[in-house]
């Protein structure tokens, strides 16, 4: 019987508590930066045309609307320039193509198979997760689902750290079944095949004998 569990936590609560941790970070700094320079609240927030009250709140992490353009005036009241970045943490929310493709790949499988989406690995503190989990002869493949592949050096980095942190016998990467992917493959496929061996009729095979497969491999479905 196969059945879906997301394990995660919503990507909107940790939006919220991410948000929160930040706020709290541009307050302590300006506070710290402001004592640093002997300036009052009230001196450093007429500087830069904000009022003692928001300026006080900002340094408490108080004020939820917190704007770009605030943060950047206070910084400069106190001798700081704001700097921002995003840098990869977790993975990507899925889209209804890879929800497909792992559906695709769902209907492969015999009836005692144990299936789970979204299962984070086990390493504390770790925000990645397999984008599904098989469980099936008393082994465990992590599947990634990928419906169309650009950067092929940094998806096999990408893989390649997951199948080391990710508790799991070997990994199955599903490929949707499109002519931009299959000319990536025609001409790419063997670079991949240290880290994924078999092809996807192999990898059929062995699951429609009810088993896993004994390596690592890439299934364009």
């Amino acid at each position: 019987m196969l059945s879906g569990m997301p394990l995660r936590t919503t990507m909107d609560e940790d939006g919220r508590r991410l948000a929160d941790r930040i706020r709290r970070q541009v307050g302590e700094e300006l506070r710290a930066a402001r004592r640093a320079s002997g300036l009052s609240q009230r001196t450093a927030a007429a500087a830069v045309g904000m009022s003692h009250a928001q300026f006080g709140r900002m340094e408490r992490g108080e004020l939820e609307e917190l704007s770009f353009e605030q943060a950047c005036r206070a910084g400069l009241a106190v001798g700081l320039r704001l700097g921002s970045r995003y840098y990869p943490d977790g993975d990507p929310v899925r889209d209804r193509g890879q929800l497909a493709l792992l559906d695709r790949f769902r209907r492969h499988l015999p009836s005692e198979a144990r299936w789970h989406t979204e299962v984070p690995l086990p390493i504390q503190g770790d925000r990645r997760a397999w984008d599904a989990l098989l469980r099936l002869d008393g082994r465990r493949a992590g599947c990634e689902a990928e419906t169309r592949i650009t950067d092929l050096q940094a998806l096999e980095r990408r893989l390649a750290l997951k199948l080391r942190d990710g508790g799991v016998d070997l990994m199955l990467v599903l490929v949707s079944d499109t002519s931009w992917n299959r000319a990536v493959l025609a001409l790419h496929r063997e670079a991949l095949r240290a880290l994924l061996p078999l092809d996807g009729r192999e990898v059929l095979r062995r699951l429609a004998r009810g088993r896993l497969p004994d390596a690592n491999g890439l299934l364009v479905l």
